[in-house]
């Protein structure tokens, strides 16, 4: 199962404008990781917190790769880190476990055999988008923040899709929605 996780605000942005190294989430973005601090508990949101570090692989866009710092090579438990870019530099050796993919649907394949049994994990909005595009995305989970940030990096701008809610999960300050991809 190829996942998106998710956090976004209420009027649909992943991210405030002037998101660059070093503010990662634009000014005032960082508010929508605030249900993070739930994290560790036994409530929804340790649950989903928990089900995201369960995974076997994981997809990123370039752009969220980078501005993550590369994770360092290690997104998390030493899984194996399928980065999709539209250029490979062959001078460009990804740290750790990380390989760059151009082509999506190899890329999606990969992650599925490398996590084995567990699911993939899928962070960035042009990785969501592509994989989307290519109908390698199971499924959307969005850990929606009431909070409205009025302007900044939209999720699926312009996609289209049908969704099934699979799973409504309510923690404090955030609502857990996971759907399936029709």
């Amino acid at each position: 199962m190829i996942r998106l996780y998710m956090t976004m605000s209420l009027d649909g942005f992943i991210a405030s404008p002037d998101d660059r190294p070093g503010q990662e989430l634009g000014e005032g973005g960082g508010r929508l990781f605030n249900w993070l601090d739930d994290r560790h508990g036994d409530g929804p949101s340790g649950q989903v917190f928990r089900e995201a570090l369960a995974t076997g692989a994981l997809i990123s866009g370039r752009r969220t790769f980078e501005l993550a710092g590369r994770w360092g090579g290690d997104h998390h438990d030493g899984v194996p880190i399928h980065v999709l870019t539209r250029h490979v530099d062959p001078a460009d050796t990804p740290p750790g476990s990380a390989r760059f993919f151009t082509d999506v649907t190899a890329a999606a394949e990969e992650a599925r055999a490398a996590a084995r049994e567990r699911d993939v994990m899928v962070h960035g909005a042009s990785a969501a988008r592509a994989l989307l595009d290519a109908r390698q995305l199971d499924e959307i989970e969005v850990h929606l923040v009431p909070v409205l940030l009025g302007a900044g990096r939209r999720l699926f701008d312009g996609a289209k899709a049908e969704l099934e809610l699979v799973r409504r999960l309510e923690d404090r300050d955030v609502l857990h929605l996971r759907y399936r991809v029709r």
